[in-house]
């Protein structure tokens, strides 16, 4: 199998999603690709102090500025390509901004009518920590945001909100390095776009930022023909993860849980009852992000949770 490179440059990155988006590389099913990503902001250069406006990659900035689309042979409509995620690496530096904008949440919190607040950071990955400017330390925990593929249909669409067929901007803390996502190929090639690196989030990345930052991740890539369940879903050192995306957390709750109870059918050879009831004795429900314009919801099964 071979291994490719691909470092973000106005040739090889991209801030919206569609499948009219030249490839900017080729693979074959179990290739590996280490892939390199500018922040979400696509900065060039960190910032020198909170909230001051450093040079992009996309001036005009319409989404995350994410590298590729890579396309690999032999993804069609109808069959699953599994990202397997072999190492994730952060950027020695990152930031998170909350705040400084008037929506339901801002308001609930006092925040509405108050300025952006910034946090920048530094990262050291031989200690597994980061660190602010106002002093405090947290433990890292890398992932790449945005692991996704472009609508079916055809023209530019968003990549802000996580879209459960194609998955995108999931948020989800779950998806480090060992993790393998599964995502149902929605255009001939899949057309894979990584980015949106993240040191470290809380599950809900509540204040509508995780620790941002450039990221190396590396990845192998296969082509399988079906899956047991529906949509984006996920296998993690955190255990089996399936996904709901919806405008109320309600409904995202219901198809996360919906795609987990598929999943128990499958495993142990339930009807849907019972695969219901086994859930509810051991399956965990999350709030994955409410920050990307629609709620997100992952279920998870813990590694040896039914023996």
């Amino acid at each position: 199998m071979t291994t490719h490179r691909l470092d973000p440059t106005p040739a090889t990155t991209t801030d919206v999603f569609s499948r009219d988006t030249p490839p900017v590389l080729t693979v074959d099913p179990g290739d590996t690709v280490v892939v390199s990503a500018l922040d979400a902001h696509g900065n060039l250069e960190p910032h020198r102090v909170p909230g001051d406006d450093r040079p992009k990659m996309f001036p005009s900035r319409r989404g995350h500025c994410l590298t590729g689309p890579i396309v690999v042979r032999g993804a069609e409509p109808g069959t699953v390509l599994a990202v397997h995620l072999k190492s994730v690496r952060p950027g020695d530096w990152g930031w998170t901004v909350a705040g400084g904008k008037d929506n339901w949440l801002t308001r609930r919190l006092g925040l509405a009518d108050e300025p952006p607040t910034w946090l920048l950071w530094e990262l050291d990955t031989e200690s597994g920590t980061a660190r602010n400017h106002l002093g405090h330390t947290v433990r890292l925990s890398p992932f790449p945001g945005v692991v996704g593929l472009p609508p079916a249909e055809p023209g530019e669409h968003s990549t802000i909100p996580p879209r459960t067929e194609s998955g995108g901007n999931i948020d989800c803390r779950e998806l480090v390095a060992g993790s393998t996502l599964y995502l149902p190929v929605t255009v001939p090639g899949a057309h894979l776009l990584l980015g949106d690196g993240h040191a470290a989030q809380g599950d809900g990345e509540a204040g509508g930022t995780a620790i941002e930052c450039p990221m190396t991740v590396e990845v192998v890539l296969d082509v399988l023909p079906s899956a047991p369940v529906p949509g984006c879903h996920a296998e993690t050192p955190a255990g089996r993860i399936t996904f709901g995306f919806a405008e109320h957390l309600d409904d995202a709750m219901a198809d996360a849980l919906a795609a987990m109870v598929t999943w128990l059918q499958s495993l142990h050879g339930l009807a849907r009852g019972a695969a219901l009831a086994l859930a509810s004795a051991v399956v965990d429900l999350r709030v994955t992000q409410v920050a990307n314009r629609t709620w997100g919801v992952h279920a998870v099964l813990p590694p040896g949770a039914v023996r």
